[in-house]
């Protein structure tokens, strides 16, 4: 064990750790969930304490040999090394002071390492005075949720995409096979089967698209503002200077904000990345909802494509096989629109000049972009890219649709094809024998009105 000393004491720490006594602090109040930072985070708030070590060097308010010393630390953590002492829960003390101290304490003791001491030693490497110079946990926090909602989306948008174009094959692949329409659960006009896939493919494209202008609101940073958006203890140069080295780090063309204090403050951008997630879950509970009911059956549903299987669908039916992408994509979309709405309520909840709820939207915003990812990854290969369709079926219904008398309207009027399918459904009579029978339309008009293909157009 090894002791250390804040502002409220002394506490032991075991000697093999690199976090210090205020990471420990935090591990001793905070038992609640047992997760940690996200992978993405952690590297975001290197990055940050790696781009302050250069820029406060250059502006001559940190020593150079300490810089270099905090840069190689933040490197190895960068490359993978020390990952393990990043331990604070992701509910916290407000605003997110225990998991800044966590990464500065770290950073800190392995510098101290790297220039001959022993952890625990801030004389050395300080990680409030040195890690943390020019910063404050209000202006860091924000900005390493901004940059770590960028570094994870990228998969996210590159998944969207290419279940987009998975979307998009099968809408070519189905497009000669005509089907029945359906409004309020309802026969309808019939339509093809392959541009219901082709909307899908095109409701995904949309979505990148309003995901990725949420996101450029992320690109303008608030650092520099320190503790209240006055840029206290901060160089006046330094603000854009760090911004710029971030620019570099992250490969993102970011921005510095107008308003230091605004930047602090509201958490608006956090919540349009989150309403566009959710945005996009509400639309995607629909496609799947469209995709169960066209898969239900096999026998007694509409059966009129096939899902593939990947999973027995019971522990006491044998051969039953259920659409568990399906569902599991729908419990993904579900557990997304309770995060964007935690996401909302955080950010009305914060007073004057900060909002302490960060760190649970920090949680959920990432947890959405995570798990929306993966789920869709997983989505797109085993389910998306394996769906067949049922042609038989499909025209069974669109054949014996009543609502196929629609195109009836302009010969005959509204009311009295009205009255030909209520006929049909009493009668069990089809559109065409009821009207030939009455004389209500010549052969040759009638077969051409009753054309499915003509009805569904190219």
């Amino acid at each position: 064990m090894r002791q250390e000393k804040d502002s409220m004491g002394v506490f032991d720490i075991p000697d093999d750790v690199y976090y210090g006594v205020q990471t420990a602090r935090a591990i001793e109040n905070f038992p609640i969930s047992g997760i940690k930072a996200d992978p993405d985070f952690i590297k975001a708030s290197v990055y940050i304490k790696k781009a302050a070590a250069k820029v406060n060097a250059e502006l001559n308010q940190l020593d150079k040999k300490l810089s270099e010393a905090i840069i190689k630390a933040a490197d190895e953590v960068l490359s993978g090394k020390l990952s393990e002492n990043f331990v604070v829960d992701v509910y916290q003390a407000g605003a997110g002071t225990s998991h800044n101290m966590n990464i500065n304490e770290v950073l800190a003791n392995r510098a101290v390492e790297l220039l001959g001491g022993k952890k625990g030693d801030y004389k050395l490497v300080s990680p409030n005075d040195h890690v943390n110079c020019a910063q404050s946990t209000n202006d860091f926090f924000p900005t390493a949720i901004r940059l770590a909602a960028l570094i994870k989306s990228k998969d996210l948008l590159d998944v969207l995409d290419r279940c987009s174009k998975s979307f998009a094959e099968k809408g070519d692949k189905f497009f000669p096979i005509i089907k029945a329409g359906r409004t309020h659960l309802q026969d309808a006009v019939p339509v093809r089967l392959g541009r219901e896939f082709q909307v899908y493919s095109r409701v995904l494209h949309d979505h990148k698209i309003r995901l990725e202008n949420a996101l450029a609101e992320l690109k303008v940073l608030g650092i520099g503002g320190t503790a209240a958006g006055t840029g206290l203890n901060a160089h006046p140069q330094y603000q854009p200077k760090i911004v710029s080295e971030l620019g570099k780090l992250t490969g993102f063309n970011l921005q510095v904000a107008s308003d230091l204090m605004l930047a602090m403050q509201s958490m608006a951008p956090f919540v349009s990345v989150a309403s566009a997630l959710r945005n996009l879950a509400l639309d995607l509970t629909k496609i799947c909802n469209d995709l169960r009911l066209m898969d239900s059956g096999p026998t007694t549903g509409l059966s009129e494509i096939k899902l593939p299987a990947v999973q027995p669908g019971s522990s006491i039916m044998p051969g039953k096989v259920n659409p568990s992408m399906i569902e599991m994509m729908n419990q993904v979309c579900f557990q997304v629109i309770g995060c964007s709405t935690t996401v909302d309520y955080c950010s009305q909840a914060g007073q004057f000049e900060l909002n302490v709820m960060m760190p649970v939207i920090n949680f959920n915003l990432l947890h959405s972009i995570k798990i929306f990812t993966n789920a869709l990854n997983v989505w797109n290969e085993k389910c998306i890219k394996g769906i067949i369709a049922n042609p038989e079926r499909c025209k069974k219904y669109a054949e014996s649709s009543l609502s196929n008398a629609t195109a009836l309207n302009p010969l005959i009027g509204y009311l009295q094809t009205a009255e030909v399918v209520k006929e049909a459904v009493a009668t069990g009579k089809s559109i065409k024998e009821i009207c030939l029978e009455k004389n209500l339309v010549e052969k040759t008009k009638l077969e051409e009105a009753l054309n499915l293909e003509k009805q569904v157009g190219k």
